[in-house]
């Protein structure tokens, strides 16, 4: 603070456009562009937080080989599981919405 009382602040002479977009890439031909602020793991956290999701939740997983409809009833750091024990490995999916 300065003598007279007033605060110093710095001036931002560039755009700030933080999260406005998220980008994804595990091979150079797979990219991810979210404009809605929304990342894949947030997405899925939002399915198994929801009002609606009790033990299972039946979704609509897109991944670069294609869209898998499938009934998940868990997940740990790495995998989405489905109630037939598949692993689904959440660096593979592109998007997931809750059906």
């Amino acid at each position: 603070m300065s003598n007279d009382g007033s605060m110093f602040a710095n001036k931002i002479n560039k755009k700030i456009d933080n999260n406005r977009q998220y980008y994804y890439s595990k091979n150079s031909d797979v990219t991810l562009t979210n404009t809605k602020g929304k990342n894949i793991k947030q997405k899925i956290n939002e399915i198994f937080t929801s009002r609606n999701y009790v033990y299972k939740a039946d979704v609509v997983i897109f991944t670069k080989s294609g869209e898998l409809r499938k009934r998940i009833i868990g997940k740990n750091s790495n995998y989405l599981i489905t109630d037939n024990n598949e692993l689904i490995p959440i660096t593979d999916i592109l998007d997931i919405k809750y059906q």
